[in-house]
């Protein structure tokens, strides 16, 4: 599974809950009609600029879609959601978890600063400043040096 569904599901740093879930739902639901189609989907990963095939897209849709009837409805989400949060993973989560800081680290530099995390919650449509995300970073930096490092990401996505 690509890590852009991954991470966009988990876009507010971590969904705690099934309000968050289904906040993140209603964003890929662009139309509002209660599903996600492959065309949402494919909008909301070309939003927070990555290049995703159609194929990549279609197989995503197939990997979430459960019951095969060509959307994503809210409960599949949240059972993809509660599925990739899921810290006994193994392999494929560590590297799904590697590619989903990848997005959020933009400038390549093996951290998250609170400008590429206020860039792609922009691209998202969330409202919020910099400062905001600044107090976001505060949340999860453990060593205190105004970054998520992949650890510090690592932790705050497992965390149950």
């Amino acid at each position: 599974m690509a890590a852009n569904q991954d991470t966009v599901s988990k876009h507010s740093l971590c969904l705690q809950s099934m309000e968050d879930v289904k906040r993140v739902f209603d964003r890929f639901d662009a139309n509002g009609d209660g599903k996600i189609s492959s065309d949402e989907l494919g909008g909301v990963i070309k939003a927070l600029g990555s290049e995703t095939s159609a194929d990549e897209v279609a197989r995503m849709m197939e990997e979430i879609d459960t019951d095969k009837d060509g959307f994503i409805s809210l409960e599949e989400f949240a059972a993809f959601c509660n599925a990739e949060a899921d810290p006994l993973g193994g392999e494929n989560s560590e590297k799904e978890l590697r590619e989903a800081f990848e997005l959020y680290d933009q400038d390549h530099d093996g951290q998250i600063s609170a400008t590429e995390l206020h860039l792609i919650l922009t691209r998202l449509g969330e409202r919020c400043s910099v400062n905001d995300c600044t107090g976001m970073i505060k949340s999860v930096d453990s060593d205190g040096d105004g970054f998520v490092s992949f650890d510090e990401f690592r932790i705050m996505m497992t965390k149950n």
